[in-house]
This record gives structure tokens, C-alpha cells and sequence, in this order.
């Protein structure tokens, strides 16, 4: 059996990993998996605007995924939640992003409502599971 190999981002996953004690990631053999992404800065700054921090999330995701030496491509299974329901913008966004992001993929994709996510002012959060070919 493959031995885990844990990857902690610069900025704020070396934070979280001070902070809280938890890794951005998990590599064993081909297969990465990513602990949940926020559209947060370094900072833990948030966008006022919805789409904007879903489309910071997307980049946190790409960020950790890059650690791990994996890229969207890669990715097969997306689980993300959401504070505050299902606005239009919420499905458009995610949408547009998946085809930005995997042109040539759709992954399984798992979309819950939740109550809350682990910072105040946080609305959505993605986690992904990839496979490096």
C-alpha cells in the first residue's frame, strides 16, 4: 500500500495547519484528496459579492490541487456547501466554472445546504477528490 503524503499551501493552509493542526491535502498513490476550499484570501477576507468567492473557492481548490501535483483535470468527484441556499447565481456560477475549469470532464458533483461553515461570513465551501492519470 502507497504511503500518504500530506501537502500544506503557503499563506493560509500554513495557518490552518499552526492554527488548527490539519494538512490542505492528502496524496496516496494517484488519488488526492483535498480538505474543504473557502472563497477566502491569505487574510480570511471574504468578497461581498456571492460569485466572486465561489470563484475564489475554485482558485483555492486549483491552488491545493497544484501542491499535490494534481490539476482540475484530475478532478472526478466535487462535493461543495452552501450557507444561505440556492440563489440563481449559486448553480449559474458553479456551472460556468466546472466548464472552465474541466472542458473535457464532468465530474460527479454532490451540492449540499448547510446552516454554516467554519468562518463567519462563509457561504460556500468545495472539496474534490482527484485522480492523476
Amino acid at each position: 500500500m502507497d504511503k500518504p503524503e500530506f501537502f500544506v499551501t503557503p499563506g493560509y493552509g500554513e495557518m490552518f495547519y499552526k492554527k488548527l493542526g490539519y494538512s490542505q491535502a492528502v496524496k496516496v498513490g494517484n488519488r488526492v484528496e483535498i480538505s474543504g476550499q473557502g472563497g477566502w484570501t491569505d487574510e480570511l477576507q471574504f468578497p461581498e459579492r456571492l460569485e466572486d468567492e465561489i470563484e475564489l473557492a475554485f482558485k483555492n481548490v486549483e491552488c491545493v490541487l497544484a501542491a499535490a501535483g494534481a490539476t482540475w483535470e484530475h478532478v472526478i468527484h466535487v462535493n461543495s456547501y452552501h450557507v444561505g441556499g440556492f440563489p440563481p447565481e449559486t448553480n449559474e456560477t458553479m456551472a460556468r466554472l466546472f466548464r472552465q475549469y474541466m472542458p473535457n470532464r464532468a465530474p460527479i458533483w454532490t451540492e449540499l445546504g448547510v446552516a454554516e461553515l467554519g468562518a463567519p461570513g462563509m457561504r460556500i465551501e468545495i472539496r474534490v477528490t482527484a485522480i492523476i492519470d
